[in-house]
């Protein structure tokens, strides 16, 4: 068993993966075996995990595929964009979904079939730094209402996507070839929006998560 770190020391984890099955085992196998890590998220749906009040943890072990729309790109990338390195675990094993993953800008994918004393090593490797890392059901729940249409306008929804991402309003005003005015408006208009659908996101987290809601991260 790792020894008891300092709690300053201590990672903070999200399991994401549809099968409860998997989250359980992933969570109870670390409370265990792993004393730098602690799972404060663990969730078979990908909205309760960016809606989470201790979302963003510092590392989110995420399945390629949820019975969502949402794409994999979109989740790593919010992920990311709130500081959260992602490690993709997926039966799912073969170059083109690895290349995928790690294009979107996942630290590490590895396949189901390793164990999770494996998987926990390549957490811990990505953590590190190492990017590119890696190897290649329960009863159903009700589903979660999709969240309310916010109705941005084309360039709304284009300046909140870039914001999310990480860019300052400036940049998103050069990316967008507009006045530095303008994109500072649409981003302003956007919130408002969001506010009046009962979806704040008057913080920069909360606008990732509204931007990860609406599938804005591609």
């Amino acid at each position: 068993m790792t020894p008891d770190p300092d709690a300053d020391d201590v990672v903070r984890l999200a399991i994401l993966d549809d099968h409860a099955l998997i989250v359980d085992g992933l969570a109870t196998w670390i409370a265990e075996h792993a004393g730098d890590l602690r799972v404060a998220i663990r969730t078979t749906r990908w909205l309760d995990l960016i809606r989470h009040p201790d979302f963003p943890v510092d590392l989110v072990l995420m399945d390629l595929q949820l019975g969502d729309t949402v794409s994999i790109e979109s989740r790593i990338r919010a992920c990311r964009a709130a500081g959260a390195a992602v490690v993709v675990v997926t039966a799912v094993d073969d170059d083109a979904s690895r290349a995928r993953c790690l294009a979107a800008g996942a630290d590490a994918f590895v396949s189901k079939t390793r164990s999770t004393e494996e998987v926990v090593d390549l957490a811990r490797r990505a953590l590190r730094g190492e990017r590119g890392a890696g190897v290649a059901a329960p009863a159903q729940e009700d589903a979660l209402p999709a969240p309310r249409d916010a109705a941005l306008s084309a360039a709304e929804r284009r300046a909140v996507g870039l914001y999310a991402q990480g860019l300052s309003t400036a940049r998103v005003a050069e990316v967008m070839e507009v006045g530095y005015e303008t994109a500072k408006t649409y981003l302003r208009r956007s919130r408002d929006k969001y506010a009046k659908a009962g979806r704040p996101a008057g913080r920069r987290a909360e606008l990732i998560r509204r931007a990860a809601e609406d599938g804005l991260l591609e």
